[in-house]
């Protein structure tokens, strides 16, 4: 059995998060998605709500599984018994990035391999951390993330509009 490891922030996830794991649900036995702690972003939802949206738009995939994780991604690879490491580029400006993560990850896991995947056309362009901007901003995200992220994105927005912004205003 080959398992893929994908692993990301996923704040949130978006159509494109969904299109790399839907091919890849295609090329291994099992995918996990591994959401990340991430403790030296300040991510905009929590790591349970991440994981909670993940499994929403994910669940349907027989051969997906979300879970989290912190700490170092070799280990993480390691428990889930992973022989590859999915890692998606949208552009040539994630790659330098990407390639030293690999070489760093073939260094630490000699016998686990990193396949890079581009998006499919329609969704290279979206990244989570502008999704969260345009939501923020009271803005539409309907095409680049599922109805069900949408409606996370804009109850946690409007929560935060409320805790920071004076009454009034």
């Amino acid at each position: 059995m080959i398992i893929a490891v994908y692993p990301g922030t996923f704040d949130p996830l978006t159509r494109g998060h969904e299109d790399l794991v839907r091919r890849a649900a295609a090329l291994f036995d099992k995918v996990v998605v591994g959401i990340a702690y991430s403790r030296n972003k300040k991510p905009f939802f929590s790591i349970e709500e991440r994981v909670e949206i993940a499994r929403e738009v994910l669940g349907h995939y027989p051969n997906v599984e979300v879970q989290s994780f912190g700490g170092l991604l070799k280990d993480f690879v390691r428990e889930q018994n992973g022989r590859v490491i999915v890692r998606g580029l949208r552009a040539v400006s994630d790659f330098e990035y990407e390639f030293q993560m690999a070489g760093m990850n073939r260094h630490l896991l000699p016998d686990v391999e990193t396949l890079f995947m581009t998006p499919s056309d329609q969704y290279q362009f979206i990244s989570g951390t502008i999704v969260r901007e345009i939501a923020q901003l009271g803005g539409d995200v309907s095409k680049f993330v599922f109805p069900s992220v949408e409606r996370w994105l804009h109850e946690k927005a409007k929560e935060r509009r409320e805790q920071s912004w004076p009454s009034g205003v």
